[in-house]
């Protein structure tokens, strides 16, 4: 029974590791477990949200399967997950950091969970939060940028930095330090005759990009090179996303440099901790017979098109993920594996690894298979702007959406999606091949359970008085911090 750690972030630009080729980004840890395992350089989330992306990660399944379409959404009880079917076969399990459940505290298979949200009620339910009021903190930076409430009053310097500066938390209280040192002390009570698995999920890199003291320097802005997709203008195609979570027509290269510095600055505490972690497993003799995954829920423009965040068309940016597996027993060592992957191939690659079965037949492919991958690759989307899609192969890309249509792309000739070939007669059978595939993956290969049940109970851990107290403290920190500034 090998162990499993399955290390998640949280709007991680899968090009935004060393390994990957950045030339600016200081990830050694991350880069050190590609070379112990297998880099997969096409991988995919299957809908570029916090909540429906995590979903199919437990469950294998496409969001249009398990049902969980938005950031408040639960997972129906008759879906099964691989922490579910782990625990069955007599694994400990555990969580720590990031979940986004509805409830906060769903059981999806997990016997203990020590959890640090960020939106949502998740933040007046969980375990981090809780300790930092009972500590009198609160996480300024944090709230502003994701609390309605808060954001509305913003100062003027948050919009000008597109919400990007240094936590006002210390180190050791920032959701990077907490998250970690929980999931080390979880890996040091691993023990023999037990397979164990622990999921670790960072709230970071995910806006906003708010790096504690000692880490927002890391990175000097005028040294850093924008990603490939820059562009100095938002592109005529891309004007209705102009205002979306910030206003980006005033995102000049500077300002995305500084961006850019202290996005890469979260990313490289967040590789500190997963070093911490790994080390961890080296100096107990458990690392090289563990089953080690790190991934992420989506991506990040970070300047693609001029655009910033994850709110706009699923550009490669947002719905390419970085995945990392270190096999146990030291296999593939350094392998990189172009073939198109999804996070749905994660449930059934640790169910296989571990020789569990699933409840029932899942759509992905177990990875340690060399010669796995999909011929195309599906992703969902239902925002404001409607619900929409991608299907994506190693030369084409459609896109469609209620609102906007459709959209066809030649990545060999555009890899940065700049020109829509739709009405090109020149692409008629490819782009009708593309559409044939949507249409058979919708009705056949990934078609709903019958059996979905959102009627089972769920438990929650905190009282309304608690989550109104915890309210008035971070509401009376942010004021006194609108005050002082």
């Amino acid at each position: 029974m090998p162990n499993v750690l399955v290390i998640q972030a949280d709007q991680f630009r899968a090009d935004c590791l060393g390994v990957a080729g950045n030339p600016d980004v200081r990830t050694p840890n991350l880069d050190r477990l590609a070379a112990d395992g297998v880099r997969y350089s096409n991988a995919f989330c299957p809908f570029p949200v916090c909540t429906p992306s995590r979903y199919s990660l437990l469950s294998g399944l496409h969001v249009r399967q398990h049902g969980g379409w938005t950031n408040r959404c639960t997972l129906a009880p008759g879906i099964d997950t691989f922490p579910r079917a782990l625990r069955r076969a007599g694994y400990r399990t555990a969580a720590v950091g990031k979940m986004h459940f509805t409830p906060t505290y769903l059981d999806v298979g997990y016997d203990r969970m020590e959890l640090a949200e960020q939106d949502g009620p998740g933040r007046y339910d969980d375990d981090y939060h809780r300790e930092l009021a009972a500590a009198g903190l609160a996480p300024v930076t944090d709230l502003v940028d994701q609390e309605q409430e808060f954001r509305a009053q913003a100062s003027r310097s948050y919009w000008e930095t597109f919400g990007s500066g240094r936590s006002n938390l210390p180190e050791q209280w920032h959701s990077t330090t907490w998250i970690g040192e929980r999931a080390r002390t979880v890996l040091a009570g691993w023990s023999g005759g037990t397979g164990q698995l622990l999921h670790v999920s960072f709230i970071k890199p995910h806006h906003p990009f708010d790096p504690p003291a000692g880490w927002d320097d890391l990175y000097d802005p005028a040294t850093l090179t924008p990603l490939p997709g820059w562009t100095d203008t938002i592109p005529e195609g891309d004007r209705r996303h102009r205002r979306e979570y910030f206003d980006y027509e005033s995102l000049t290269r500077p300002l995305l440099q500084r961006v850019m510095a202290l996005y890469y600055a979260t990313i490289t505490q967040l590789d500190h901790q997963v070093g911490l972690m790994l080390d961890l497993l080296r100096e107990r003799g458990l690392y090289d017979d563990t089953l080690i995954i790190f991934t992420a829920d989506h991506g990040e423009y970070l300047g693609f098109h001029h655009l910033l965040l994850k709110d706009g068309p699923m550009y490669d940016p947002v719905v390419k993920v970085p995945l990392l597996v270190k096999f146990p027993g030291g296999r593939r060592p350094g392998d990189v594996a172009d073939a198109l992957v999804s996070l749905v191939d994660v449930a059934p690659t640790i169910l296989a690894s571990c020789g569990v079965q699933p409840a029932s037949p899942l759509p992905g492919r177990d990875l340690a298979d060399p010669v796995a991958g999909h011929d195309c690759v599906f992703a969902e989307t239902r925002r404001r702007l409607g619900a929409g899609g991608m299907a994506r192969t190693e030369r084409y890309k459609l896109l469609w959406s209620e609102t906007a249509g459709e959209s066809f792309f030649d990545l060999a000739a555009d890899p940065h999606e700049l020109t829509d070939l739709l009405d090109d007669p020149a692409y008629g059978d490819a782009l009708g091949q593309m559409r044939e595939a949507v249409t058979r993956w919708a009705l056949y290969d990934a078609t709903p359970p019958t059996y979905l049940d959102l009627s089972a109970p769920h438990r929650g851990i905190t009282t309304e008085d608690d989550r109104a107290a915890r309210h008035e403290l971070f509401a009376s920190a942010v004021a006194k911090h609108r005050t002082d500034s």
